[in-house]
C-alpha cells in the first residue's frame, strides 16, 4: 500500500488529521524531554544528602549560611527549607506555614507542562478515529463516483483511512506513558518537600538548634 511513498505522502494519506497528530507528536516529545532533563536535574541531590547538610548548619545556627546553602541547591526541597528559615529569621510569620505554601508553588511548578501530556494522551486517539471515519467515508463516495469498483478498492481506501487510527495511538501511548512516570516523580518531590518542611521545622522550634 505504501510502495514507492515518502513519509509526508503517506501522511497525505491520511488526511489532515495526521497533520494535527504530527504537530502533538512534536508537542509530546519536546515536553517529555524537557521535563525529563528538568526532573533528572532536581534529582541529583538526595534528600537524606540535602537535610544531613542543612542540618549541620542549623545546629550551629548558622542561618545565613544554610540560607546560601538552599540557593545553590537545585532542589525544590531547598525553596521549602528556605521559606521556613527565612521566615523563622525575619520573625514575618511562621516557618510551618511560609513552608506550607512553598510547597504549593513548587508542586506548581513541578506539574507545569504536564498537563499538555494528559491532554495529548486523551484526546490522541479520538482526532485518530475522526480521521479515519473521515477517510472511510471519502473513500466510499469516490467509489460511489466512480460507479464501478471491486472489494479491493473499497480495502485499499479503509486501510488508508486506518492510518489515522494508528498515528493517534502511537502519538497517545508515549504520551499517556510520560504523563504517569511523571506525575509518580511529582509525589515522590512532594513526599520529600514535606519530609524536608518537618525536619527544618523541628530544628527552628528549638528543639534540636543550638544557639
Amino acid at each position: 500500500m505504501f510502495e514507492g511513498r515518502n513519509l509526508f505522502q503517506i501522511i497525505h494519506l491520511g488526511g489532515w488529521a495526521l497533520y494535527v497528530l504530527l504537530g502533538a507528536s512534536i508537542l509530546s516529545g519536546t515536553v517529555i524531554l524537557f521535563k525529563l532533563i528538568e526532573f533528572w536535574n532536581k534529582s541529583k541531590l538526595t534528600r537524606a544528602r540535602f537535610i544531613e547538610r542543612l542540618t549541620i548548619k542549623l545546629q550551629k545556627n548558622r542561618l545565613d549560611d544554610a540560607i546560601e546553602y538552599c540557593d545553590s541547591s537545585n532542589t525544590p526541597m531547598a525553596a521549602v527549607a528556605k521559606a521556613g528559615i527565612v521566615a523563622y529569621r525575619d520573625q514575618n510569620c511562621d516557618a510551618g506555614e511560609a513552608m506550607e505554601r512553598e510547597i504549593m508553588v513548587e508542586t506548581v511548578k513541578l506539574e507545569r507542562f504536564t498537563t499538555i501530556l494528559g491532554t495529548i494522551g486523551s484526546i490522541a486517539v479520538y482526532i485518530g478515529l475522526f480521521g479515519t471515519v473521515l477517510g472511510i467515508i471519502r473513500a466510499f463516495h469516490d467509489i460511489s463516483a466512480m460507479g464501478s469498483g471491486g472489494i479491493s478498492i473499497v480495502i485499499r481506501g479503509v486501510s488508508e483511512a486506518l492510518i489515522a487510527t494508528a498515528a493517534g495511538l502511537f502519538v497517545a501511548i508515549p504520551a499517556v506513558v510520560a504523563y504517569n512516570f511523571f506525575t509518580k516523580l511529582i509525589d515522590k518531590f512532594v513526599v520529600n518537600m514535606e519530609y524536608c518542611a518537618s525536619a527544618v521545622e523541628e530544628y527552628l522550634s528549638g528543639k534540636n538548634l543550638h544557639g
